[in-house]
């Protein structure tokens, strides 16, 4: 007798990434309270299972939901912002005089929605943010229904949200502890940087991290000249800094890295750190190049991100992968690295591991969670289908992107929002823009 089950999966193409990252074709994902129970043929899905309703995907590729593993969310109300500055201005003279004048509780829940819409269309099921009122975001987000890792920052200086580190520290706890049974929502510790961050703050972050048992994401060797100044201003590197505070481990999320010599890169393998890599952020603002193909060359576990859509202008992790391919080949001289099986393992397990979710998600094993995305390759553009998993990085753009699962919950279907209600969203991004332009 087959087993009911809530819905069957039926693309033509799925990429589970574990336990490895082939593609296989005529797999059907079985999906019962929000889980993976099985990939397997369409043959047996028939007989095993009787689900409530078949997804048929015909010409789709089936992967795990992507985790945009470092953003801002809110400031998607700053697209376009500040353009073609480098960050230090970018910084000093748009942004943070922007923030001080408009951020507020409504700005950051209009900019969350607008966000997570943007990255729910683009395959994203998963992000970690690192903005002022986290607790506004993790609402908006457990109401959209998308996961969350909400960074708990800190930083020295008044903000609209908070007066000083002390104060960022006590309030991101509070988020902690209101938002600790939401299955959808976890948290971090995310320090701005060292150089908005103090020693005694670092140091209180690393022990309250160990209590709590959640990782740090930090910028870190974003630009040269924060080295630079840290060197002038410390006698030392600023990864060096953290490794005597003690917070170089495994819950370590170095975002950028930019700017690692040998040696640094072999004490982030050897502590079990994380990097983050922004490539189309660090393009834009120029400010370096991540040596991705050496750090995994030896060991580092990179994962991607977006950064914010005022950096970046698109939070778009089909976009980043790309990205990240084509200039990590150019940056390592060597068009045989970083070939899309890896790029599809950054986007996906690699971020999961970096926050602790990997048991959670990641790739389509049976257990974890139904957090899942079809791509439709049917345009020109993504024809002929001569290797998906190719397809995907070199071809494909969120506009392929049809179907969003998160918890075996329906987000995007057939390129609709069931949740969101799209209009409203897009006219408060509208106010949003007449306020900022004024001066």
């Amino acid at each position: 007798m087959s087993q009911r089950i809530d819905a069957l999966i039926c693309p033509r193409w799925a990429i589970p990434v574990e336990p490895e990252i082939t593609v296989h074709e005529g797999l059907c994902l079985a999906v019962d309270k929000g889980r993976i129970l099985k990939l397997l043929p369409r043959i047996d899905a028939n007989q095993q299972f009787c689900p409530d309703v078949v997804y048929e995907r015909p010409d789709h590729v089936l992967i795990p939901g992507l985790v945009n593993t470092h953003t801002h969310a809110a400031m998607a109300l700053m697209r376009g912002l500040g353009e073609d500055l480098p960050l230090e201005s970018w910084l000093n003279e748009r942004i943070w005089p922007t923030e001080m004048r408009l951020v507020c509780p409504e700005f950051i829940d209009d900019g969350a929605q607008l966000a997570i819409m943007e990255m729910l269309r683009g395959g994203i099921t998963c992000f970690a943010d690192m903005y002022f009122y986290p607790e506004r975001t993790a609402q908006i987000a457990v109401n959209s229904g998308i996961r969350m890792v909400a960074g708990m920052i800190a930083i020295e200086f008044p903000t609209p949200w908070s007066t000083d580190a002390s104060d960022c520290i006590s309030k991101g706890l509070a988020v902690h502890d209101t938002y600790k049974t939401q299955p959808l929502i976890s948290t971090m510790f995310a320090p701005h940087a060292p150089y908005t961050v103090s020693d005694t703050t670092l140091t209180r972050i690393r022990q309250l991290a160990d209590e709590l048992d959640v990782p740090v994401q930090i910028h870190l060797h974003e630009t040269a000249k924060e080295v630079e100044d840290a060197l002038s201003k410390n006698g030392m590197r600023p990864l060096q800094r953290l490794k005597e505070l003690g917070l170089l481990n495994p819950s370590l999320m170095a975002v950028h890295a930019t700017q690692l010599t040998v040696d640094e890169i072999t004490t982030l393998a050897q502590t079990g750190c994380s990097v983050v890599h922004c490539p189309r952020s660090n393009l834009k603002l120029s400010s370096g190049a991540c040596p991705v193909a050496d750090l995994l060359s030896a060991g580092v576990n990179v994962a991607l991100g977006t950064d914010s859509a005022a950096a970046n202008n698109r939070l778009d992790l089909l976009a980043e992968m790309n990205t990240a391919a084509l200039f990590g080949k150019f940056v390592a001289g060597d068009p045989t690295v970083l070939p899309a099986s890896t790029m599809l393992e950054l986007a996906t397990l690699n971020g999961a591991r970096a926050l602790g979710l990997d048991k959670e998600i990641g790739s389509l094993l049976p257990g974890k969670s139904a957090d899942a995305v079809c791509i439709e390759f049917k345009d020109p553009g993504t024809q002929p289908v001569l290797d998906p998993l190719s397809q995907l990085v070199y071809a494909a753009g969120r506009e392929n992107v049809t179907d969003v699962w998160i918890a075996g919950e329906h987000l995007l279907e057939n390129r609709t929002m069931t949740r969101m209600n799209e209009e409203s969203v897009m006219q408060k991004a509208g106010r949003w823009a007449e306020r900022m332009t004024v001066s």
